[in-house]
């Protein structure tokens, strides 16, 4: 396991309340991190989160609510998370939702959605978080991509998902550049399927999907102060999967 050691650290990780997002806080608030417990609509399943987040180790939490798809709501949740712990010195982009249906049949709003959840909440909050983290001249940012989407995946049932996890990995390097002289790194974890997913192909890799700890030890790794010289790089968490059309 990775000893990560994010002691004296505020770490906001968005759509926390539950899933991926909540084992990346929680493992956060171990390693000494305060910790802000994003939702959008899971109020009390943010406010478990936090407890538990406490009883793990965190030194002060706070729970923040946003739609962070809107700009005015992402200010006021970073305005938020700053009174209460301090600056964000750690954002895991965690947001994203996804839509398994053929791109002829979801219609322009939930092919909007895909897009807005994925790329421009990532580009939103990482535009936030910046200028704090440039003035005190360290910052991390984690974007969860998707395994195997900047190799051309081409998939029609799940089209909008696949273009918008492929333009986070590219915001993920121009940002890596253009903040390499500001102790800023951004990197990504791109995981295939995860266990709380709702169904299981039957030819994944190892047998098995990625456990929420296997997501963990990728983003500690990024998160560690001995990686401060990884920026702009992507960790596919896939157990060696390569889709039969890329």
């Amino acid at each position: 396991m990775i000893d990560t050691d994010l002691s004296g650290r505020v770490a906001l990780v968005t759509g926390s309340s539950r899933g991926v997002g909540r084992e990346l806080l929680l493992a956060a608030a171990e390693r000494g991190a305060s910790v802000a417990v994003h939702y959008n609509t899971s109020d009390d399943a943010a406010r478990e989160v936090a407890a538990e987040a406490a009883e793990r180790g965190a030194p002060e939490t706070t729970v923040v609510r946003g739609d962070v798809t809107d700009p005015d709501a992402v200010d006021g949740l970073f305005d938020a998370v700053e009174a209460d712990l301090g600056a964000v010195d750690v954002l895991v982009n965690n947001v994203g939702n996804f839509a398994p249906v053929h791109w002829e049949e979801m219609g322009a709003e939930r092919w909007q959605d895909v897009f807005a959840t994925n790329v421009h909440a990532t580009y939103l909050c990482s535009r936030r978080a910046l200028p704090a983290m440039r003035e005190q001249s360290y910052g991390r940012i984690v974007n969860i991509g998707y395994a195997s989407s900047e190799k051309g995946l081409i998939d029609p049932k799940n089209a909008p998902y696949f273009m918008a996890k492929a333009g986070v990995l590219m915001f993920t390097r121009m940002l890596a550049a253009d903040t390499q002289d500001d102790g800023i790194t951004v990197n990504a974890v791109s995981p295939y399927v995860v266990e709380n997913s709702d169904e299981f192909p039957e030819d994944l890799p190892r047998g098995r999907p990625a456990s929420f700890e296997d997501i963990v030890q990728a983003v500690m790794f990024f998160l560690d102060d001995d990686s401060d010289y990884v920026s702009g790089e992507n960790i596919e968490v896939d157990g060696g999967w390569l889709p039969e059309d890329v």
